[in-house]
């Protein structure tokens, strides 16, 4: 399995509520602009039926997954129906055990130091720190300073094309990208044009 490294630009677009019915046109947008990691939301009706279609266009440098997997079982289902990534928003031992050992890539969230060790401990590289918004910049950075050096950080809410400089300058190693990104009903026109945005914004802050 290639590291999340390997998967440039870093930064992950987040589509919840997304209409499987959409699923093709949004995530074609999103491969055109550039970007090659999606992330569908579990917590929405048709959400593992979006996330298959968007797995059918995706390049072959692409990586796609779901969000909000909370247990072990749904690890499983997100590897059925093609997801290559699971993302969380807690640390949950057991998913990123069972995720690694489907040989999938996982981010679990963390909301604190001890979180973000327990983390480490059951193999994660990558850290979603979640709800961004409660921790900010000097946050992540304070908190970037005690994990293992290489240990990815990727800030997850309130974070898009006009917020995200200071946590580059923080030193986010990553970003996932919601709301601002794409909202349902959202046309796969608009996504594309965000999804250019913030790009543009990552690589003017200093995005590798």
């Amino acid at each position: 399995m290639p590291p999340l490294t390997d998967f440039q630009p870093p930064l992950a677009a987040i589509l919840r509520g997304l209409p499987p019915a959409d699923a093709p046109a949004v995530g074609q947008a999103l491969f055109d602009a550039g970007w090659r990691i999606v992330e569908v939301p579990l917590n929405r009706p048709g959400a593992l039926q979006a996330l298959e279609a968007i797995a059918r266009v995706a390049p072959a440098d692409a990586l796609v997954g779901a969000g909000t997997v909370l247990d072990a079982g749904t690890v499983d289902a997100v590897a059925g129906a093609g997801g290559a990534l699971v993302v969380a928003p807690n640390c949950e031992p057991a998913v990123i055990e069972c995720a690694l050992a489907r040989g999938l890539h996982v981010v679990p969230g963390v909301g604190t130091a001890s979180e973000a060790f327990t983390a480490l401990r059951h193999g994660a590289r990558t850290l979603k720190l979640f709800p961004a918004e409660v921790w900010g910049p000097h946050g992540l950075k304070a908190l970037k300073a005690v994990l293992p050096e290489g240990t990815g950080l990727w800030p997850v809410g309130g974070v898009g094309a006009d917020t995200l400089a200071p946590w580059v300058q923080a030193g986010a190693t990553g970003l996932g990208i919601g709301g601002s990104l794409y909202r349902p009903g959202d046309s796969a026109v608009r996504v594309a044009a965000e999804a250019r945005r913030v790009l543009a914004a990552w690589r003017a802050a200093g995005g590798a």
